[in-house]
């Protein structure tokens, strides 16, 4: 039941008796001042204004709207899980997105292997990527699809953990390996500095990287990349003619997050925390706005579970899709412009519904 469908409940409570108290008026003026045979007027008119009053239309007005608007939007690859998220979409203005999988392709390739001194690519790549085996990440399905595609043996890890928005550590071949980001490297007391300089310039570029640590010291980097979908550009520009603000928030490197923020021309949220991301939305909604949240991971669950509106990518994770109001099918964010012309579609249909079947 979408909210609006409260307001026919509320017509109907007080047009019902209405209705009621008038048919028996109709009744008794028939039957006390009509011709004969009275009581048979007075009832077969009383039974009219029933009839014609009768509120099915105002019953009919929403849902019959929503199934409608539910149907349109299947066959666009929209799935609107709930009727108050096509009320809602409509009154949308800010559009909070995840990065990876939503604004790039979700399908991250290892572009960069850089050891320190004294290391050799292979041996660095090798212990990276049977640590990242352990994981379910994405970047680190991109560094093992790499070391495969390098014909590297990959072997057992033991005692792997994984630190949320931190990166991974564990044992290979009897050697402590981390992977992850400068925090990471500080809880494990690890000097980040000799990897920097470089790890910026990467990030420049786009990339994400990340740092590895052996035996508790610094031995390289490792980058990734994940491409702007080709649908991107032109969606972000439609987004923002159709008056909404759009904020990309990431848990990537600030250098990494701007070089995409520039080429889209939007703003940025950088070295987000996924419980963080949640709080960026509850802050633009406590300063008024109306907002819906669109992203593909795990990580994202509790940001589309606090939004006025969660759109979950049909690419990404069906944890995504749980906490969502709407799914894109194909994971294009020009779905998010069609579903919000639906919602308004709906809405005003549904107005014009309750409008029509009130004066009649």
């Amino acid at each position: 039941r979408a909210p609006i469908q409260r307001l026919a409940d509320r017509v109907s409570s007080y047009f019902v008796p209405a209705v009621i108290v008038a048919a028996i008026i109709t009744f008794a003026v028939w039957f006390l001042a009509g011709p004969q045979p009275r009581f048979a007027h007075a009832l077969v008119n009383a039974v009219a204004v029933l009839i014609v009053d009768c509120p099915c239309a105002l019953g009919l007005a929403t849902p019959m709207a929503i199934m409608v608007g539910t149907g349109r939007g299947a066959r666009a690859g929209i799935l609107i899980r709930n009727a108050e998220a096509l009320e809602v979409f409509g009154k949308v203005d800010t559009l909070i997105i995840d990065k990876t999988g939503t604004l790039t392709e979700g399908k991250p390739t290892l572009s960069s292997v850089i050891p320190q001194p004294g290391i050799e690519e292979s041996n660095l790549l090798q212990l990276v990527a049977s640590l990242e085996r352990s994981s379910e990440h994405p970047l680190a399905a991109a560094i093992v699809k790499g070391a495969e595609a390098k014909k590297l043996a990959l072997v057992d890890v033991v005692g792997f953990s994984s630190a949320t928005g931190k990166g991974v550590k564990g044992t290979v071949s009897g050697k402590q390996v981390a992977v992850g980001n400068a925090e990471l490297f500080r809880d494990l007391a690890v000097d980040p500095a000799p990897l920097l300089e470089r790890a910026e310039k990467l990030r420049k570029e786009g990339q994400t990287v990340m740092l590895v640590a052996v035996d508790g010291k610094a031995a390289g980097l490792v980058g990734v990349s994940d491409p702007i979908k080709e649908s991107t550009p032109d969606a972000i520009r439609e987004l923002r003619a159709a008056g909404l603000q759009i904020i990309m928030v990431t848990g990537d490197n600030a250098t990494t997050a701007k070089a995409v923020a520039d080429k889209l021309g939007i703003e940025f949220y950088a070295d987000v925390l996924p419980q963080k991301k949640a709080e960026v939305v509850k802050e633009r909604q406590q300063k008024g706005s109306v907002v819906a949240m669109a992203g593909d991971g795990v990580n994202d669950a509790p940001a589309l579970a606090q939004a006025d509106i969660g759109i979950a990518m049909g690419t990404g994770t069906d944890v995504a899709m749980e906490a969502g109001g709407i799914t894109l099918l194909k994971g294009d964010l020009r779905g998010i412009l069609r579903a919000r012309h639906l919602s308004k579609s709906t809405m005003l249909n549904i107005r014009e519904n309750l409008f029509f079947a009130f004066v009649y």
